[in-house]
């Protein structure tokens, strides 16, 4: 074994040195085989996923006539999108209509290479990777507004506005959520972030950590227009929303688009939250990042094969938990959607990084860590903020609806 790996790495590192001599040869080969291969493969398959778990939801079989289990049913369906006829409004902006969905659909690419998968396998490792991911994220809410205004199409305008104001709104809980990450990584790096992990374990394993991600999975969903939140795209009130003037291979990008989102924020709360590829503490430390770190390149591939399983893993329960929500979950209005991003989260977001401030006191300020004082401090402010919040809501809430005209002529109706 070592006189193979002597002879073999040797050659391996004089091809990648020759890569890194081509800079733009290496990334023409990394967006080929990654960015347009393997990333529409995996979205692909996530529709047939969701298409089979929606059927055993509701009592049904789901995709299973084309291939074996309704394999080759994403095949099928791209084929079908790709050959339809492109049909776009006589008075719509020709060159914006195109431009809209291109725009959607590289904004959640670009959230994909500051991604850590595993040991040295994040695609570009900038100082301030989640500044980046979230100002590349935004991206989105304008290739929306562009589709609903280039439509010329009074419902897509009215719902592409609808879906700037969702976005915009859930973007804000969105980033403060994870405020107490950076405040306990000291680093905008998600590489950074992910060896802190491996270092002191999940930060989903602490009280604000726990609620900091349950609020970044509601933003999330938020963010991709899935169920409950899918109001930009409600077809009993605006038709099909920003999309309405879409057909074919253009509709097809902002399909792909949505689901290269949903793998891209279930990436997201994986690397943050839940360790990236690694097991919880202690399960894991400080040997995955020797052992992952040294030269040899056969270190590098031993180490990497389980945490890309595992991290892969991750995502697609995170996945499964947003298709789970969809068919569970009724559709909100637009007033109850806007006032729980305002009213609920994002009072709840700036009240957990003083939380995580005090925890950050107790396990992360240099010295020795004492969990149990951290648990028995944050644990309770965490319910107590949780509760006094979602109670405050709630009293606003029948407040707003015993002051409505409806509910007003209803108790005149009674009496």
């Amino acid at each position: 074994m070592n006189v193979a790996t002597d002879w073999a790495l040797p050659l391996v590192w004089a091809q990648q040195s020759e890569l890194d001599s081509i800079p733009w040869l290496k990334w023409i080969i990394v967006l080929a085989v990654v960015f347009f291969g393997i990333f529409p493969g995996i979205v692909a398959y996530m529709v047939w996923g969701e298409r089979k778990v929606a059927g055993r939801f509701q009592d049904r079989i789901g995709p299973n006539r084309v291939g074996p289990f309704g394999l080759l049913q994403p095949i099928a369906d791209a084929i079908k999108l790709i050959t339809k006829e492109d049909i776009v409004p006589r008075t719509a902006d020709q060159w914006v209509h195109l431009l809209a969905p291109v725009m959607i659909l590289v904004s959640a690419f670009l959230v994909l290479p500051v991604i850590p998968f595993g040991l040295g396998l994040a695609a570009v490792n900038p100082p301030s990777g989640l500044i980046y991911l979230i100002a590349v994220s935004s991206i989105s809410a304008l290739g929306i507004f562009l589709a609903g205004w280039s439509s010329r199409n009074k419902y897509s305008l009215l719902g592409a506005m609808r879906a700037v104001a969702q976005l915009v709104s859930y973007e804000v809980p969105q980033v403060m959520s994870v405020i107490p990450v950076i405040l306990w990584t000291g680093s905008l790096s998600m590489v950074a972030i992910f060896d802190r992990q491996v270092e002191y374990g999940w930060f989903i394993f602490s009280p604000p950590g726990l609620l900091a991600f349950i609020l970044l999975t509601i933003a999330n969903i938020a963010e991709v227009n899935r169920t409950p939140f899918d109001l930009p795209e409600a077809e009993s009130e605006i038709i099909a929303g920003y999309h309405t003037e879409y057909s074919g291979m253009r509709f097809g990008l902002f399909f792909l688009a949505e689901y290269l989102s949903v793998f891209a924020v279930s990436c997201l709360g994986t690397a943050v939250f839940l360790g990236g590829g690694t097991l919880p503490w202690p399960f894991t430390g400080e040997p995955v990042v020797t052992l992952g770190s040294g030269q040899g390149l056969l270190s590098l591939i031993l180490v990497n094969l389980p945490l890309i399983g595992i991290f892969m893993a991750k995502v697609g329960l995170y996945v499964f938990l947003m298709f789970w929500i969809r068919c569970t979950l009724p559709r909100l209005r637009v007033d109850q959607l806007m006032s729980f991003a305002w009213k609920v989260m994002v009072p709840l977001s700036i009240i957990n990084v003083f939380i995580a401030a005090l925890w950050y006191e107790f396990v992360f300020r240099p010295g020795r860590p004492n969990y149990l004082l951290g648990w028995g401090v944050t644990a309770p402010l965490v319910l107590i903020s949780v509760i006094v919040v979602l109670s405050i809501y709630k009293a606003q809430m029948k407040a707003d609806l015993a002051a409505s005209p409806t509910s007003r002529r209803r108790i005149a109706t009674a009496n």
